[in-house]
């Protein structure tokens, strides 16, 4: 049986993998070398260009070369914002659905849905696939984001299927990404994760408690306009504005000099990431004139600093869409080409909680290249499918995250301090179970179970006084400001049962909570293995 691959399909950029003999998760690169696969067709006469070499074409060919196609899937041309079509081939309207025209060798115009794109891509996908493992290939595992709609995951099952390739699930970019990045680095048990994917043209962003290996979707964040062209946009005009006040030509004027403009800005973009200084050198711009000059990360940041912003503060929307507090998250996941940028990380570092970790490229607990995550989560979960027969199978596939009922206060004890410690935590999704161990509970012992409320608690540091000997000028306004110091704290809820055990030499205690809601509460003595049992 030939593996299955999975394939992250983006807006601007696409991934293949596979886990190979050895259980290890390859990602695959196209002939050209290429991991991280540009989403691009370009047509030159009658020559097909794919991924990097297409997108070498946008400055010289723009009118054939089709980008950022993805969104528009399933789609009819009325839903469609054509504008996000601007700098490649525009997009049209086909027989009511969306797609694109292009000019051959001889002059002749081919119409091409979007469908159809979207099946020439996946077909390059595959090839470079096949040429990889050395085997044919007809299954596929696909993360597409989860506003995906049901019209647009038919679309794509159908487009995969005239190229020979059965998709046999559709998972979502959120999961893809947590099931990679805990493959590699595992997170804690009971945890919150932000997944936060920037692309390219749009960013994407979900809440996912982790409870027990369930993944509980608690709230997702989309946004179309926010990417890394957001980025290449600020950069594009600090060269137009640079390249003006040096040769009083106006490159805005002219479509080929942007394009060249946004081409390095792009490349600007990812040599900060890794460097501190970056140089373009771009010959006849406009009008004949050269243009030559460097840019360092600190420059960059304060011009591209209110994008920079925008995405922290949609990482903060999503964690109040879901109603809990930043203390409540334990992690963020960074995924997509934009997170690569250094100040995202030191910007979340700064806002957020210091016990939240920031899991992006510059983490040691993170996977170095966040591009790769989406195709790797994808293909771990088709090793996961390939165990299955056919029947097994239909079975089998259910959402990886999953929507499911989850409680929304934590159940847990009363110490013997009265301070409530939770067994069962808020958002996880029931039927679950769990068991504590007191290995030192002794004598005759009342157990109260209970609901936990929280609540932040802010406390206000005062700054240190200034010592005698320190000079007056050595302090400043903000030296002045007090901390506010945030903490999650208990309280006692609602009480839901008292359980009595006497003569206890050590104690387990079992929480069990059915799909009913109902819950049953077992303490068991250690020694005599006695129990009592309580339900609500």
């Amino acid at each position: 049986m030939s593996p299955i691959v999975g394939i992250a399909f983006g807006n601007t950029t696409s991934s293949i993998a596979y886990v190979n003999p050895k259980n290890d998760v390859d990602v695959i690169a196209n002939p050209d070398g290429e991991r991280t696969i540009p989403s691009v067709l370009s047509y030159v006469g009658e020559d097909e260009y794919h991924g990097g070499q297409a997108l070498q074409q946008l400055v010289r060919n723009p009118k054939n070369t089709i980008i950022n196609f993805r969104d528009y899937l399933g789609l009819s041309f009325a839903d469609c914002d054509a504008s996000r079509s601007t700098t490649g081939a525009p997009l049209v309207e086909i027989d009511g659905k969306a797609g694109f025209v292009i000019t051959r060798g001889d002059g002749r115009q081919e119409n091409l849905t979007v469908d159809e794109v979207v099946s020439r891509h996946l077909n390059k996908l595959k090839l470079a696939a096949e040429d990889y493992i050395g085997e044919k290939l007809s299954e596929t595992v696909i993360s597409v984001p989860t506003n995906f709609t049901d019209a647009q995951k038919d679309a794509l099952r159908a487009s995969a299927k005239k190229v020979g390739l059965e998709v046999i699930q559709i998972i979502n970019e959120p999961s893809a990404a947590l099931l990679a990045h805990s493959e590699a680095f595992p997170l804690k048990d009971d945890c919150n994760v932000v997944i936060a994917d920037f692309g390219g043209v749009r960013s994407d962003s979900a809440v996912i408690a982790v409870r027990n290996g369930i993944y509980t979707l608690l709230a997702t964040a989309h946004d179309s306009s926010l990417g890394g062209e957001n980025l290449d946009q600020e950069l594009v005009e600090f060269y137009a504005k640079d390249f003006q006040k040096k040769t009083q030509t106006n490159p805005r004027k002219n479509a080929k000099s942007m394009a060249k403009l946004r081409a390095n800005a792009e490349l600007t973009k990812k040599t900060l990431s890794n460097v501190a200084t970056a140089t373009i050198s771009i010959d006849s711009l406009a009008d004949g004139f050269d243009y030559h000059t460097s840019i360092n990360r600190l420059r960059y940041e304060l011009v591209a600093n209110k994008v920079i912003s925008r995405f922290t503060q949609f990482i903060e929307d999503v964690i109040s869409k879901a109603e809990l507090d930043p203390l409540d998250i334990d992690a963020v996941v960074l995924c997509g080409g934009t997170s690569f940028t250094p100040k995202l990380s030191s910007n979340l570092e700064f806002v957020l909680p210091e016990s939240v970790a920031i899991l992006g490229p510059q983490s040691k607990e993170a996977t170095n290249n966040p591009n790769e995550l989406l195709a790797c989560g994808a293909a771990l979960q088709a090793q996961l499918l390939s165990n299955y027969d056919a029947d097994e199978l239909a079975q089998a596939l259910e959402p990886v995250v999953i929507n499911t009922q989850h409680l929304k206060k934590a159940i847990g004890l009363v110490d013997a301090k009265g301070n409530f410690v939770p067994v069962l935590k808020a958002e996880t999704s029931f039927p679950a179970k769990k068991s504590i161990t007191l290995k030192n509970a002794s004598g005759d012992l009342l157990i109260g179970v209970y609901e936990g409320d929280h609540h932040i608690k802010e406390t206000v540091a005062e700054p240190a006084a200034k010592g005698e000997q320190d000079d007056e000028s050595d302090w400043s306004d903000e030296d002045d400001e007090p901390e506010v110091i945030r903490e999650k704290l208990y309280t006692l809820g609602t009480k839901l049962m008292e359980l009595g055990v006497k003569g206890v030499n050590g104690l387990e205690l079992s929480f069990n909570l059915n799909d009913a809601g109902v819950l049953r509460v077992a303490a068991r003595d250690l020694k005599s293995g006695k129990v009592v049992k309580g339900e609500l």
